[in-house]
This record gives C-alpha cells, structure tokens and sequence, in this order.
C-alpha cells in the first residue's frame, strides 16, 4: 500500500483542504451511520429503548471522548512534525500514541463496566425501570469492547496528522457496512423482524426461528453489533501502521513509552482529553436537565441527537482536516497560510450546513417519525418534541459548523487550552444553565431547552471568531531547528 498522504504546505490551498477533509467528512457521515442504525433498529422495540440508548451514550461519549482528545494529540505532533521535515519524529510519536492510549483504554473499560448502573442514574436514569436496565446493558458490552474503539481512533488521528485521510475512510466504511448487517439480527432476532417483510423472506424468518429460538438481544444486540464491527478495522489499521507501506512506519521501540513523549502527549492532548471530558460531561448534565421533562423528552433528544450528528459530525471533520492543514504549515513556517485554510473550511462549512438546514425544515416531523414504530403510545409526543428542536436550533448549527472549525484551527496549533476553554463554554456557560432556567424557571417545558441549544450554537460561534481574530494561536509545539533527516518519503500524487 502507497503512502496515500496529501500535500498541503505548497501551492494552492483550497483543492487540498478539500480532497484532505472530504475522506473525514465522509468518515463522519458512515459514523452517524453507526448511530442511525442503532436508533431505528432499536426503535422498533418501543420509546424506552430509545430513551436507554441516549442514557447510555451520554456515558459512552464521555469515555470515548476523553480518549479521543488524547489521540488528537498523535494528530498535532505527527503533523507538525512533518511539516518541519522531522519524519523519524513522527513515527516515534505515532509507537509512543499507540502505546499509551491502550492503557488508558485497559483502565477505561474496567472503571466504566463497573460503575455503569451508577453513572447511568446520575445522568437521570430512574434504577429499576425499563430504560435503565436497557442502558446498562448497551453500557457494560461497549465497555468491554473500547479497546477496540480507541485503536481504530489511535490509527484515524495519526493517519491524519500524516495527511492520508483515506485509507481510514476505506476501514470505517467496512465496519459501518457490517454494522448495518448486523444491527437488525442481533436487536430483534427472528421474530417480528421487519427486515424479512420488506424483502418478501418471512417463510426464512420462520423457519430461522423454529430452528434457533432466537428472539435477538434486544438493545444489548446493538451494543454487541457495534463493538463487533469495530474490531476488525481497529486490527486491520494496527496492522497497517506496524507492517503496511502508509507513510508512517514506527519500530517497536517506539512503542516503548517514554517520559519525554508521554509528557508532550499529555501537555497537548490532555486539554483535548479534558475538553472532550467536560463537553460530554456537560451533555451527561443535559440529559439529566432534560429528563426532568420526562422520558418521552430524552427521547426526542436522543433522536434529534442522533439527526444532528449529519451536521456535527461533517462539520469536526473539517474540524480535524483544519487541524492537519494548520499543523502542517505552522510547521513550516506558513503561519499566513495556515490563518487561511481556517477561513476557507469555515466559509465551505457555513454554506453547505445553511443548504442542509433548509431543505430539512419543512420535513421535521416526517424525519423524527421515522425512528419510531407507529402505533407506538409515546410516538406523537416524542415527533413533536423532535421536530420542534429541528425548527428552533437547526438554523444555528450554520454558527456550530463554524465554531468547530476555528476549534480545529487552534488545536491544529497546538492551542489545545485556548481550545478547551473556548469549547467548553458553549455548554457550561451557555447552553446548560440556560436550559435549566428555560426549562424550570420560565416554564417553557422541553422546547425552552430547544431555544438555549440555539442560543449558545450562535454566541459561542461570536466569541470564538473574536479569539480567532486576535491572531494571538499561530505559535507551532515543535522546534523547527531541532528535526532530524527526513529521509526519503513517496507520496502518491492521486
């Protein structure tokens, strides 16, 4: 396999932005692939299913998060590290990033499986019901598999500090497809499978079930799917990195940990590691906030959630190509050309969300309905909470697409403090006690949550860019006159 890496330090800037981030951004979009599948098949078991899977993914993301902004360091030191021509550098660190993230992952997995029930009624969870078991369920099993989660996020951050975006796509697209698959089987077995009804094989369903008795896992079979589709591009990356031909190649001593690297690790990515903690923490906080409306709320919020994440996710992962276009200038001295990739994504990022935004307006309550069985007693309820946050925060998320990417510009940096600070104040200065004030002290039930959601989108987009303007970010984490020989280095030209 050829190294796959863009060139982003030289000659024109957007068409490389681009075709950098473009692999992400569609990376992004199989992830919510992930989460839709999850939501639909799980919804086919009724409202407090759905409600147990925005419980457990308010603790999944806190975990998944931490260990995410610790990777995002291998992004920042390996892209700067090239940038400055230091390659040997970056293959040390990518070993170093490898080795310390799974033990972070080992002590992840034991702390969560076991305080689950526990962490699960904080966020409001009511121990006993329905939705509560369902959660723990869904918690413990993602739990035992986030080893499997952290490599494949490990060899997606490095990869992309190299500046190959595609090979993970060509990985995630693998797990998602297989995701998908299994999804259906293993939540609802082969009994009331709608899967058989749309493709005219309910005699196989039959026949299946008299010889297996299976009736599927229930929630805990979406857990169990996405922990098996994540395995084999987890294994299938470290492979790649310790034996393919993918620009990055670390030895096995790099894999040893060091105090030095670990230091600089933890010196950028555990601001990253405590942003992504704070942040999901204080989503954690909004699902408690919201479960105060009752489940048919936290619901909504789950699916909205879930629909959300088309423009979330698209937009962090111009966020991360940014990280790797500013790494890799800042590096080399292009402190000019780094300010204007941001400026570039943030524009290309604000149309494409304002275009999204209003084609799905006039759809709100046909595209929540979809994730719910009709029939369903909660269902009218759980639609009109649903629709009404598309109509009142979707027209911000054009100010949240911008947000994420000036972010990703300071981490690209090294900025990861200024990065945190600016990040976590979107939800704990702004959108949590709004919501709480919205939701209890004016009365305005789940849809004055709604109105703090797009409050805090628009003016955390406002003070940020006001940071981003004061150019006060652009100083580089490594020393341009202290780089190694950077030896040879192929890089395809497709």
């Amino acid at each position: 396999m050829k190294d796959r890496s863009v060139n982003v330090t030289d000659g024109e800037l957007f068409k490389p932005l681009v075709v950098l981030s473009a692999p992400i951004v569609a990376a992004q979009v199989l992830q919510v692939g992930y989460n839709l599948a999850d939501t639909f098949w799980v919804g086919q078991l009724g409202a407090d299913a759905v409600a147990a899977l925005s419980y457990a993914w308010a603790i999944v993301f806190l975990m998944v998060s931490v260990g995410g902004g610790l990777t995002v360091a291998g992004t920042v030191l390996v892209s700067q590290h090239k940038g400055s021509g230091d390659f040997r550098q970056s293959h040390h660190v990518a070993g170093q990033t490898v080795s310390f993230v799974s033990v972070v992952a080992i002590v992840f997995a034991a702390a969560g499986y076991l305080s689950a029930p526990y962490l699960l009624a904080i966020v409001g969870a009511t121990p006993g019901t329905a939705a509560h078991t369902y959660a723990t369920d869904y918690t413990r099993v993602v739990f035992l598999g986030v080893i499997f989660m952290f490599w494949f996020f490990i060899f997606d951050a490095l990869m992309r500090g190299w500046g190959d975006t595609r090979t993970p796509l060509y990985l995630m697209a693998g797990s998602v497809a297989l995701n998908v698959a299994l999804d259906p089987f293993l939540v609802l077995g082969f009994v009331d499978n709608p899967m058989f009804a749309w493709t005219g094989t309910e005699s196989l369903q039959t026949t299946l079930f008299a010889l297996t008795g299976f009736e599927g896992y229930g929630v805990k079979g979406a857990a169990i799917a996405t922990v098996i589709a994540r395995f084999f591009p987890a294994v299938i990356g470290l492979y790649l990195l310790l034996f393919g031909d993918v620009g990055l190649s670390p030895e096995l001593s790099d894999f040893l940990l060091q105090r030095e690297t670990v230091g600089k690790i933890l010196d950028v990515g555990a601001p990253i590691g405590a942003e992504q903690g704070l942040r999901s923490g204080g989503i954690a906080a909004m699902t408690a906030i919201i479960a105060l409306a009752g489940d048919d709320a936290v619901a909504a919020y789950g699916i909205v959630n879930r629909l959300a994440s088309l423009l979330f996710l698209p937009a962090l992962g111009f966020a991360r190509g940014t990280e790797t276009v500013v790494g890799q200038n800042l590096g080399a001295g292009h402190t000019d050309r780094a300010k204007r990739a941001v400026f570039l994504a943030s524009a290309t990022v604000a149309g494409a969300f304002f275009v999204v935004v209003a084609a799905a307006y006039p759809f709100a309550e046909s595209i929540t309905g979809v994730f719910l069985p009709p029939g369903d007693d909660a269902a009218g309820t759980v639609i009109e909470y649903g629709a009404a946050y598309i109509r009142i925060a979707g027209p911000a998320y054009v100010f949240l697409g911008v947000f994420q990417v000036v972010l990703g510009g300071f981490r690209g940096s090294g900025s990861t403090r200024a990065a945190m600070l600016l990040s976590v104040q979107e939800l704990w200065l702004f959108r949590i006690p709004l919501s709480f004030v919205f939701l209890t002290a004016f009365g305005w039930g789940v849809v004055g949550v709604w109105y703090a959601v797009a409050i805090s989108f628009v003016a955390s987009a406002l003070t940020t860019g006001a940071w981003f303007l004061r150019g006060t970010w652009t100083d580089s984490v490594v020393d341009p006159d202290d780089v190694d020989a950077p030896g040879g280095l192929e890089v395809a030209d497709d």
